[in-house]
């Protein structure tokens, strides 16, 4: 989860929405991501679609079959569904996202039986870096409305 926090750092220097994701398979970092948004005028450059894209090409295969990707933030529902058809292992998040979470808190998408593939998810917990993976989106959120 270090590793992904220190992707959310970047995005924050570049005035993005602090998230960072990385990518591991078989205890090795394959790719990592962070938010890309404004920088690319996509709304789909979330920090695991990033990371999904780059996994995908140094694998080549659009199958993440034994990854795992760990995340400062609980995925989206969009990041979700493309982590679902990537067949991604594991979902480890940092913080909670009462608002838009597509794992445990909003929606539960990432092991719904009714899909072709469950993740396992883990997080929102102390041992994940909760409080630091929270602490840097409230931070950039609150100096934004300062702005």
């Amino acid at each position: 989860m270090t590793h992904a926090l220190k992707e959310a750092y970047k995005a924050r220097e570049v005035q993005e929405v602090p998230i960072g994701a990385v990518i591991v398979k078989y205890g090795g970092i394959i790719a990592r991501g962070f938010n890309k948004c404004i920088a690319l005028s996509d709304p789909t450059a979330h920090a695991e679609i990033v990371a999904l894209k780059k996994a995908a090409k140094k694998l080549k295969n659009y199958r993440l079959t034994d990854c795992s990707i760990y995340v400062t933030i609980e995925p989206c529902t969009m990041c979700v569904g493309a982590l679902v058809n990537a067949r991604i292992k594991r979902i480890v998040f940092g913080a909670i996202d009462k608002k838009a979470g597509a794992c445990k808190s909003v929606f539960k998408i990432a092991n719904s039986k009714k899909l072709n593939h469950q993740i396992e998810v883990i997080g929102g917990k102390e041992k994940y870096l909760s409080i630091e993976c929270a602490d840097i989106i409230k931070k950039f959120f609150k100096e934004k409305r300062k702005k």
